[in-house]
């Protein structure tokens, strides 16, 4: 299934993984709409909309870059708009943003405990809904969620339920979504990475540059999605993936490629 013309609409995508994810299928085609809030980049966090955007160019691909917090139901539905006025509908949604904080309930305040779930869970929720009717009559249509399967093992909901919780959630909403939307032709479908990812969020949030070196890059986890948003939307839905077993089931089995430490000893990710 090409990519040539498809628009693909990515949460969170001025850095990290959905940078990765954007400049891969801008490659092969893809029109990218880059929804995120940074439009100043944060020496912390690097990238921003516009960055993306002229990397997503220098790619191969279309770019519009568009300031949204999902948060807000207005702007999603104002992005959202925008993209379809642009590109003429949209084919592809990724659901990437999300908000981290791995900390127990005594340590969790409130505010970081609503802006989880307002960005990971109301988010996710608000901006798949609004895109669907444009799905409905889209090219292939794929719902992409970055979230873990489903793993009720004590160990990951004792020492940051709060987090555990939202993440959940979002695999649940794709397996929902799968089982709502297949009348229609449309796949619902989580990816979950086998190791840390190098991100902000791993340097500034887990380990720092220890972890770092300990993670592979986000580039396995574009290649991952590429081969899942290549296969037919009626047959590949309701699976909460792992990146390596998708590039298993493609054939890859080099994953050194991907290491930042070639032949280091690499994290396991959480909920795995």
């Amino acid at each position: 299934m090409t990519f040539q013309n498809r628009t693909i609409f990515i949460t969170g995508a001025s850095r990290g993984i959905g940078e990765a994810i954007a400049l891969k299928l801008a490659a092969a085609g893809a029109n990218i709409v880059i929804a995120a809030k940074s439009v100043e980049e944060d020496p912390r966090l690097g990238g921003t909309i516009y960055s993306v955007a002229q990397a997503v160019e220098q790619a191969g691909g279309k770019a519009l870059p568009v300031q949204v917090d999902i948060r807000d139901e207005a702007q999603i539905q104002q992005a959202i708009q925008q993209a379809a006025e642009k590109f003429g509908g949209i084919d592809v949604l990724i659901n990437n943003a999300s908000a981290i904080q791995l900390t127990n309930t005594e340590q969790t305040p409130a505010k970081r405990f609503d802006l989880m779930h307002s960005i990971n869970v109301r988010g996710t929720f608000l901006v798949t809904q609004h895109c669907i009717p444009y799905l409905k009559k889209g090219n292939n249509p794929h719902i992409l969620t970055l979230s873990p399967p489903v793993n009720l093992d004590p160990k990951w909901l004792g020492p940051h339920v709060a987090y555990t919780i939202t993440k959940y959630n979002m695999s649940m909403l794709a397996l929902g979504w799968a089982e709502e939307l297949k009348q229609y032709g449309i796949a619902a479908n989580s990816l979950w990475p086998a190791t840390t990812i190098a991100t902000a969020a791993v340097r500034n949030l887990l380990g720092g540059e220890a972890l770092i070196q300990r993670s592979r890059k986000p580039s396995i986890i574009a290649d991952a999605t590429y081969h899942i948003l290549s296969k037919p939307a009626t047959s590949c839905t309701g699976n909460n993936f792992i990146d390596e077993a998708v590039l298993k089931a493609e054939g890859i089995t080099d994953f050194a490629q991907y290491d930042v430490t070639p032949g280091g000893k690499l994290y396991p990710d959480l909920f795995l």
